[in-house]
């Protein structure tokens, strides 16, 4: 995990702590790594955020699943739930609400150092999304043609977006409400600490790792501003093993609803021998 939020004065992110969402151009900053073990099978690239209640209730019912499914009136007329990101100047956002509107937007690129030669590794930006939420859950207005621009005529973009949601991307399988990255941040997590995929890294061949241990650097172009709810952002590379990716979450979980049940198990023992074995006949005593 590599915390580049820069808080402390050394780090090289510093400069960019106070960063707005309009900040033009973006503060950029490189922070260098060493890895000490290599990452032998496909690696999946993360960036986490700390203190950031995506569970609000508030929060995760400002958003309208008709507009996100495609639908063309919903389009122009977006549910009231998105207050106070349901219009702006007087023409319907889309995507609105509040969620969209905080859309995680650091570029994060990744170098490997060998000989002070910085080679870039390739990121896939596609295949990080749910299949379901891909093909089912988000889809593009429909209408004459594919082109984009045309289908949000009359849309504007949310507040905090720097550009619109039909130039998220320059593929056209990518772009507008089907962008992986738009689909991954809309699914809220339900703790204040987490993690979002962002990019994966294939492995190329079986006989070289796919990160090999040594020096990295990271590039990040610091567009999010987090200082101001005291939040933190990182960068976390992980793999998976045959029993699946580190979820502590679920460890944590077992572990304490078990050390409960022992517990009143324990307490339910003591009861019953204390004083289970009243008499139990129908007898008046004298």
């Amino acid at each position: 995990q590599i915390d580049y939020t820069g808080t402390e004065p050394s780090s090289p992110c510093n400069k960019c702590l106070n960063v707005s969402w309009d900040s033009s151009p973006p503060c950029t900053c490189t922070i260098n790594f060493t890895l000490e073990h290599s990452f032998e099978s496909n690696v999946f690239m993360y960036y986490g955020l700390s203190n950031f209640y995506q569970n609000h209730r508030r929060y995760v019912k400002s958003r309208d699943d008709s507009q996100l499914n495609g639908d063309n009136a919903s389009l122009l007329n977006p549910s009231k739930e998105c207050e106070p990101y349901r219009t702006n100047e007087d023409k319907p956002i889309a995507p609105c609400g509040a969620i969209a509107n905080s859309m995680f937007n650091d570029t994060l690129e990744l170098y490997r150092i060998d000989n002070d030669t910085r080679t870039p590794i390739t990121l896939i930006k596609k295949g990080i999304a749910w299949w379901t939420d891909k093909n089912v859950k988000f889809r593009n207005p429909t209408g004459d043609g594919n082109n984009l621009t045309v289908l949000f005529q009359g849309t504007t973009k949310p507040v905090n977006w720097p550009k619109p949601v039909y130039m998220l991307d320059s593929e056209a399988d990518n772009n507008g409400f089907i962008n992986e990255d738009f689909i991954v941040w809309m699914r809220t997590a339900a703790l204040p600490t987490f993690r979002k995929l962002y990019r994966l890294i294939e492995r190329k061949n079986n006989l070289q790792p796919t990160l090999q241990a040594g020096k990295y650097s990271l590039d990040i172009a610091y567009n999010y501003p987090v200082h101001s709810f005291d939040g933190r952002k990182r960068m976390i590379l992980s793999t998976i093993s045959w029993m699946g990716g580190k979820n502590p979450f679920l460890g944590i979980a077992y572990i304490t609803v078990g050390s409960i049940c022992f517990f009143l198990g324990v307490v339910l023992l003591i009861i019953h021998h204390k004083y289970g074995n009243r008499n139990t006949s129908a007898d008046i005593p004298n």
